[in-house]
Formats: C-alpha cells, sequence, structure tokens
C-alpha cells in the first residue's frame, strides 16, 4: 500500500498505464528487422510535420503577440534540425530497434542526464525546449498509439509523475477509471481532470512510477488517499465490495439530477459546475447543475497546438454557451502562468516564484492586443442570436490584487465594446467579475465590491497565498488545507462583506465540492457553490439532509477548534451522522 493526497473520492481496480515524459506503447516490444525502415519514416514524418507547425506557429504568434514570444519556435525548430538529436533517434532505432515513442524517451533521458545537474540556467532551460519538441513530436505520433494500444482496454489507471493537458488530450476516449500521480495535489490538473470525469484518483505518491509497471493490476482509493498495488485475494474482495459501493451509489445520485437544490429547510442554492470545454458542459447538464460558474479559458490554449484566433475563439465559447445549463456561463479570462504555461506566452524567461510572478492577468496586461483579442471574442459570443433562447454570459478576471487592476481591466472591455461598435459587430450585455485568490483582495474586498457585478473566490489559489505553501509541493502541501482556521476565517470575511452590499458571491475552487467544506460556507452565508460536474449530486444529496441552522452550528463549532486536524475529524463525525448514505464517497 502507498499513501498520497487523495484528490478525487472514490474506489476502483483496474490495469496500470505507467506513463513518463513520453508515450510509449505499452505493448510493443523491440521492433523486428523489416519494420525498422518504416519507423525510421515515421519520426521523419513527425520531424516534417512539426518544423511545418512550428513555422506556422511562429508566424501566427509573431502577429498576435510580437516577435519576442515567437522567437521561442525558432529555437524548438532548430532543435530539430540538429544533426546530433537526429541521428541518435535514428541510431536508437536502427541498432536497438526501439520505436519511435521509446526512442523519443530514451532522448529525452539521455539530456535530462546531461543537462539536469547543471548548476547554468541557461543550459537547464534548453531541457524545457528539448521537452517541448519531444512532446510535440509525440503528438503526431499519438493516433497511432491510440489505434493500437491493446493495453488500454478495459477499465485502466493511469499511472504518471503529472498528468498534463496534452497528455489528457492523447488519452483520447480511452476508459480511464483512475489517475495516480507522483507529483501534484489536490489542485494539480490531475486532480482537476479527475473530479471533472468523476473517477477517483490520488497524488503525491512518491516513486509510484519505479514500483509499478503497465500491466499491474492497480487499487485506487480516492477517499483515504491508498493505491495498492498487485493486491493479493483477500485484499481485492475487500476492495472489490467498497468499489461497488461507491458506484452503486453514484448512479443512485444521479437520479437527483432533474430535482432543485434545495436545503432541508427550504433554502435554494445554486449549484454550478466548473469545466475546462463542451463535454464538460455536457457533463454539467447531465448532473443537474443550474449553470457553468467557471469556465477555464486556458485549457483551450494549453490544449491548441496554435494561437486561437478571435473567430475560433468565438466559435468555441458560442458552443460552451450553448452546451451550458440554462445557457447560463461565467468565462474567465486566459489564466496562464504557475503551473500552466504556452510558449508563445513568455515560458522562456524563468521565475523563482512562477505563483506569485508573472501570470494570470499580469500576463495580460503585457500582451493587450492578445487579451484584447479573447474579450471580444467573450462579448460576442454572449450576443443574442436570431430564434435563441436567452444567454447569461458573465466574463471574470483571474488574479486582481487592487483597485487600479479593476479600473485598468474596465477600460480594456470598453476599449472592446467601442472596436466592436465600430465594426458593427453585435455583443451581448457582460457582467463583470473578479477572482478574489489575493489576499490582499481579501483584506480590501469592501473597497473592491463598488468596482465588480459579482465576486468568485478561487479558494485553490487563495489557500497557498494564505498559507505561503505551494500546494504543487508535496513537502509542505499538507499545509495547503481549506479548513484551516486561517482559511475559514478569511472566507467569512469575504463572503458577510459580499453579502452587506447584495453582491453576488460564488466559492469556485475545489473546496466547493468537498462535503466537509460545503456545510461551513453554507453556515457563512453562501448560496453559490461552483465545482466538478461530478460533485453536484452528492452534494445537492447533503444539502436536503442539512439546514441553515445547522451548518451555522457546524461553522461555530469549527471556529472554537485550534486546529485544521480537529476540525475535520469534527466534520467527518457530524456529517456521517446527518448523512449516512454517503459515507462511500466522503473524502476523509
Amino acid at each position: 500500500m502507498r499513501k498520497g493526497i487523495a484528490v478525487s473520492p472514490g474506489v476502483t481496480i483496474g490495469t496500470a498505464y505507467c506513463i513518463h515524459e513520453v508515450f510509449v506503447d505499452p505493448g510493443r516490444g523491440l521492433l523486428e528487422s523489416h519494420e525498422v525502415a518504416g519507423e525510421i519514416a515515421k519520426f521523419e514524418n513527425a520531424r516534417k510535420r512539426s518544423i511545418q507547425d512550428l513555422r506556422a506557429l511562429q508566424q501566427k504568434v509573431e502577429q498576435q503577440v510580437g516577435k519576442e514570444a515567437a522567437a521561442i519556435f525558432a529555437v524548438h525548430e532548430s532543435i530539430l534540425h540538429d544533426a546530433t538529436l537526429v541521428g541518435k533517434v535514428h541510431a536508437w532505432i536502427q541498432d536497438e530497434h526501439l520505436s519511435c515513442q521509446a526512442a523519443l524517451a530514451q532522448l529525452l533521458e539521455y539530456y535530462r542526464g546531461l543537462l539536469d545537474r547543471s548548476r547554468d540556467d541557461y543550459l537547464r532551460e534548453r531541457l524545457a525546449d528539448i521537452r517541448d519538441v519531444v512532446e510535440r513530436l509525440t503528438s503526431f505520433l499519438s493516433a497511432a498509439l491510440r489505434k493500437d494500444s491493446g493495453a488500454l482496454s478495459g477499465p485502466t489507471i493511469v499511472v504518471a509523475d503529472e498528468l498534463l493537458p496534452s497528455q489528457v488530450v492523447m488519452l483520447g476516449d480511452k476508459p480511464v477509471h483512475g489517475i495516480v500521480t507522483q507529483a501534484g495535489s489536490q489542485t494539480s490538473h490531475a486532480a482537476i481532470i479527475a473530479r471533472s470525469r468523476g473517477i477517483p484518483a490520488v497524488s503525491g505518491v512518491a516513486g509510484i512510477l519505479r514500483q509499478t509497471k503497465t500491466g499491474d493490476t492497480v487499487i485506487v482509493d480516492g477517499r483515504e488517499g491508498h493505491v495498492i498495488v498487485n493486491p493479493d485475494s483477500e485484499v481485492l474482495t475487500a476492495y472489490r465490495k467498497l468499489e461497488r459501493e461507491f458506484t452503486d451509489l453514484r448512479d443512485q445520485l444521479a437520479h437527483n439530477r432533474d430535482q432543485p437544490a434545495i436545503t432541508r429547510d427550504g433554502q435554494r442554492l445554486e449549484l454550478l459546475a466548473n469545466i475546462n470545454g463542451v463535454a464538460d458542459a455536457q457533463s454539467a447538464t447531465a448532473m443537474g447543475a443550474s449553470g457553468v460558474g467557471l469556465y477555464r479559458t486556458e485549457y483551450l490554449y494549453l490544449a491548441h497546438a496554435s494561437v486561437p484566433g478571435e473567430e475560433e475563439q468565438l466559435a468555441i465559447y458560442r458552443d460552451v454557451i450553448a452546451s451550458s445549463p440554462n445557457r447560463s456561463a461565467t468565462i474567465r479570462t486566459l489564466d496562464i502562468g504557475g503551473d500552466k504555461t504556452v510558449p508563445f506566452l513568455g515560458r522562456a524567461q524563468q521565475e523563482a516564484n512562477p505563483f506569485m510572478g508573472w501570470r494570470s492577468i499580469r500576463l495580460s496586461f503585457e500582451h493587450p492586443n492578445f487579451f484584447l483579442t479573447q474579450i471580444r471574442a467573450i462579448l460576442r459570443a454572449a450576443a443574442p442570436l436570431p430564434d435563441s433562447e436567452p444567454k447569461h454570459v458573465q466574463m471574470l478576471f483571474p488574479m486582481v490584487t487592487n483597485l487600479e487592476e479593476l479600473r485598468r481591466l474596465r477600460a480594456i472591455v470598453r476599449r472592446a465594446q467601442q472596436q466592436l461598435q465600430a465594426e458593427d459587430k453585435p455583443y451581448g450585455k457582460v457582467a463583470f467579475g473578479m477572482m478574489l485568490e489575493v489576499p490582499a483582495a481579501a483584506v480590501m474586498i469592501d473597497q473592491l465590491l463598488g468596482s465588480v457585478d459579482f465576486v468568485s473566490i478561487g479558494s485553490n489559489d487563495l489557500v497557498q497565498y494564505l498559507m505561503a505553501a505551494d500546494r504543487d509541493n508535496p513537502k509542505v502541501s499538507h499545509l495547503c488545507q481549506p479548513l484551516a482556521p486561517a482559511v475559514i476565517r478569511v472566507l467569512e470575511s469575504v463572503v458577510t462583506a459580499c453579502n452587506r452590499v447584495h453582491r453576488p458571491v460564488t466559492l469556485c475552487g475545489e473546496m466547493a465540492g468537498q462535503p466537509q467544506a460545503f456545510v461551513i460556507l453554507l453556515g457563512m452565508g453562501l448560496r453559490r457553490f461552483s465545482m466538478s460536474p461530478a460533485f453536484i449530486p452528492t452534494v445537492k444529496e447533503l444539502a436536503a439532509h442539512v439546514t441553515v441552522a445547522m451548518a451555522e452550528n457546524l461553522l461555530a463549532k469549527a471556529k472554537q477548534q485550534k486546529t485544521t486536524r480537529k476540525i475535520r475529524s469534527m466534520l467527518n463525525a457530524e456529517l456521517l451522522a446527518i448523512a449516512p448514505n454517503l459515507k462511500p464517497i466522503l473524502m476523509q
């Protein structure tokens, strides 16, 4: 048994599929002699397509962002022309009979060994460039992998160091039943993806890739944070029972999709969905959400081969709005930086503290034309269409720190509206909101509320900034707890301030879908919660067992506790007594 961080609840059993940084076909042995020439041709075709892709991308980024930002793609193209690099891949295919994917994996290991130990920042940066190039090559080889890999038939447990958006795209529609990662936390990409799909996941399991191989039987317990590799028959039988209980309860709760979200004493709630795209919006409707509380547009950029233009963004935003429950969607502008980077927006300059550096609206301000393109696309997507149902669209700006930034954002939105009006392009009325995730903004919330139409609390970042602990660093992840006494105190002050002036406030961090946190937030006076679609049935069921008075009482009890551990222990006991039928999926 391995212990990690429980990031998505439930229990599942399946066959391990180990992902390193490059997708290697797990069912593929060494090449036969007659296959070598074809494999080299496959690599050369991927290299040619990558070069073409990079040239087109460089031109597009240069037009939309600038020459300096586009220069990174010239560096990547030069790597693809490097005779030493290409020669090594050819040699490994020719002499060792490795597949393209295996040769690329070996290439990455070779350069990591060469450069990773270097104290020279420039050389270490070259490793990141080589990794980007290898991932691009692999993307052109992934179609064949998806077609040929029989190892991914049946329930699959993906085991990886870290699961990136590009890797998720490459998994396609494979039957992924669980995710285990060495790195990451409750708010990592892997965690967000797992929760959006409603599958159990555990992160922060040190050394799991060394201890697991593709084909192993793996149990994932996303409630307790346990991972068991190749269990004996007795353990397997016990967990099969838990898996059935989890699946039965999940199926049972799915039937409440058409019921209103209402507490036991009749208080109506809004249960909204956090989404990454159209598929998640459709899932939100299927799970009974009343709207989309957070559309993370950065996943459009992260999984995109180039820079999405205005018309392309417009089409995608329209599809998301049309697919959202009640055609209601809050669209967050690009939240790149920290753990999410794209090369064309300056990944070349490394930062000691990227989470507190050049990211989110700070980065958008530096690329005003690029930023303006997204705002224009959102405004146009909000325009009513003939003979269509009404839309309710909100625009949300991440990582707002002070009043000056809000005024600057307002000016950019006005500029976009003036441009569209001058071009005679229809646009819709869009509410203007700030994401509250910087402690300074929480402290000054009363002075910021007059400049926004609504507030969305981004608890993922707020918690890590408040606790001065990187949420993706396993060494300090124990500090990033949404039920920490300091977090509860800050959240209550923000919710109270918003309610005092009747400014709509939503919590759209991952804690909104955690049952223990939900009742505490309800007790604070919060009535709008946005979460991964898969969590909506559970929270709706829990709400039906709780009164507002009960929630206020639990908040008062929590505030009397001095440690996070005691708060969580108290809430676990209370929730099991209030809603014992939810025991199979309550996170511990």
